[in-house]
Parts: C-alpha cells; structure tokens; sequence
C-alpha cells in the first residue's frame, strides 16, 4: 500500500499563497513583455480603426437618409404642384363645359323660338287667306 499524507490547514494555505505568488509573478513577467505590448497596440489600432469606420458608414448613412428625406420633400412638393394643376385644369374644364352648356341652350331656344315664331305666322297667314 502507498502511504498518503493528507495535508494539514498551514500546508494548504503556504500552497495556496505560493500559487497566488506565481501567477502573480506570471502576469507581471507577461506585462512586461514588449510582444504582449505590441499585441495590445495592434489590438488598439484596429479597434480605432473600427470605431473610425463605423462613424464613416454612420456618417454615410445619415447622409444617405437626409437624401432620401430631401427627394421625398421634392417629390411630395410635385405630386402637391401636380394635384393642384389638375384641379385648375378640371375647374377650367368644368367652366368651359357650363359656358359650352349655356350657348347650346341659347342657340336650341333661338331655333325653338324661330321654329314657333315660324308655326305662329304660318297659322296667321293661313287664317287670313293670304
């Protein structure tokens, strides 16, 4: 049989400050590290470029919408313009059929008046022998 020794509370708690001690030694030893710094300043410098580009599509995009907002404006304006056009156009319409309408109406009671007047002296000429 193997002989196993359990440790004791003070073993544990050495072990447990000597691991703390090493990782502690380990992360001062890669902080110091100018590989590991030059990673980060890479790191850094893409992420500024990132953050830079982004702000470009954001600006582009703005851009883009205020365009868009612009030609919806321009558009709006014309339909507007061109709704008001046919609207004059249809009252002239309008105006020019009540005029049409009312010399039709006086040229039809100018016939129906001649064609009386006409009936009227041909009974006046049948009456009186002529």
């Amino acid at each position: 049989m193997s002989s196993f020794r359990d440790p004791d509370h003070q073993e544990r708690l050495t072990n447990a400050a000597a691991a703390k001690k090493a990782m502690l030694e380990k992360f001062r030893a890669a902080s110091d590290d100018p590989a590991i710094a030059e990673r980060q300043a890479a790191r850094a410098a893409v992420n500024t470029a990132r953050l830079a580009r982004m702000a470009e599509r954001e600006a582009a995009k703005k851009a883009r919408e205020a365009e868009l907002a612009e030609q919806a404006a321009r558009a709006a304006e014309l339909a507007l313009q061109a709704q008001r056009e046919a609207e004059e156009a249809a009252t002239r319409l309008a105006a020019e059929e009540a005029e049409r309408a009312v010399l039709l109406e006086a040229e039809q009671k100018a016939a129906r008046d001649a064609r009386y007047a006409a009936r009227k002296a041909a009974k006046k000429e049948r009456r009186r022998g002529y």
